[in-house]
């Protein structure tokens, strides 16, 4: 299969609704989990709902001040319109808890979660675009490239690579270079011809119209670079900033690329089983676009099957870690296995 080039993006105008998400944020009930924070504990359990509203939140804040309105004014209302819209965060608070999962120190990796959250905009920002899925809604708003145009789209994506890279070169501290540097490489990748641009090229060869001969190997493929890569760089660069061990990292790399595939394979059974209003995007496009994804090759029931068992194998690489810590990563599979929108 040969392949080609995009991204997953997202847009508007945004000037200050860091609670936007925590009004939206539907999080399915999860029996305790033994714990993990002073301040998001009951009786020595996990409280994950509190858990995520509070790494939300730092999340947000964070951001917000990663990317103030400055000039070229056009450019970063673009930029932060996307940035800030709201959101699961998933892939900052995977980065997040790895690295205190490893032992390490959670503001250090706040830089890191944040530039994953900037490339997860881009991503969104471009896969909207018409040349690409085509979308006029994300998140419950018009997409970017229906406020600002496709041409402002493009630009404040390329921005936000540019921005994320430089906030993880400027804004660690307290971490060795050596581990900045293969945190860069490992974002790098994400975004490159082995990552999220891959499986966007993939995606686009691969969804012609009535095409009949895309198989699970292919579809996989496309999920795993464009959705998974996100949540393993995630993991890893969270690792890496906390100084994991190899084994550990290596560990987290399987956890969040099964972690990554569950994410999506419950996306294609919400695109079937949910409204637009339900998931605050176009549902349905996918079936109406004949194009392949997991309902449509095994079923509503069988993609289901293979969610739990994502989740189960995703669990079982968290074995060895100590309990406590472990709990939000544990959580978190629930969390994305369960979710409504």
């Amino acid at each position: 299969m040969s392949l080609w080039v995009c991204t997953k993006y997202s847009a508007g105008r945004f000037l200050h609704p860091l609670n936007h998400n925590l009004k939206s944020l539907c999080l399915p009930n999860i029996t305790p989990i033994r714990f993990i924070s002073n301040q998001i504990h009951q009786n020595d359990q996990l409280d994950f709902k509190a858990y995520m509203l509070e790494k939300i939140t730092a999340v947000n804040q964070a951001l917000d001040a990663a990317l103030p309105l400055q000039e070229p004014t056009k450019l970063h209302e673009a930029m932060r319109y996307s940035l800030l819209s709201g959101g699961k965060r998933i892939c900052p608070i995977v980065c997040l808890a790895a690295c205190r999962l490893v032992g390490g120190d959670e503001a250090a990796a706040m830089p890191s979660a944040c530039a994953l959250e900037m490339i997860h905009a881009m991503s969104l920002m471009h896969d909207d675009l018409p040349c690409m899925d085509n979308d006029d809604l994300r998140r419950g708003r018009p997409s970017s490239h229906k406020v600002f145009g496709e041409g402002a789209a493009v630009l404040a994506g390329y921005a936000l690579i540019a921005t994320a890279f430089d906030h993880i070169a400027t804004a660690t501290k307290g971490v060795a270079e050596g581990r900045i540097v293969r945190v860069v490489g490992e974002l790098a990748r994400l975004i490159g011809p082995e990552g999220m641009v891959a499986g966007q090229v993939a995606d686009l060869q691969c969804g012609g119209r009535g095409r009949k001969d895309i198989g699970l190997e292919q579809l996989e493929y496309i999920h795993l670079q464009k959705t998974a890569a996100s949540v393993e760089a995630s993991a890893v660069a969270g690792a890496i900033i906390g100084g994991a061990s190899e084994e550990e990292i290596e560990k987290l790399r399987k956890y969040s690329r099964r972690a990554g595939l569950l994410f999506q394979v419950v996306d294609d059974i919400l695109d079937v089983t949910k409204s637009s209003e339900e998931l605050g995007k176009t549902a349905g496009k996918d079936l109406a676009a004949e194009k392949a994804t997991y309902p449509k090759l095994i079923g509503v029931e069988k993609s289901r099957e293979f969610a739990e068992q994502l989740k189960r194998e995703a669990h079982q690489q968290l074995l060895g870690f100590d309990g406590v810590r472990a709990a939000p990563l544990i959580a978190l599979l629930h969390f994305i296995a369960h979710r409504d929108k």
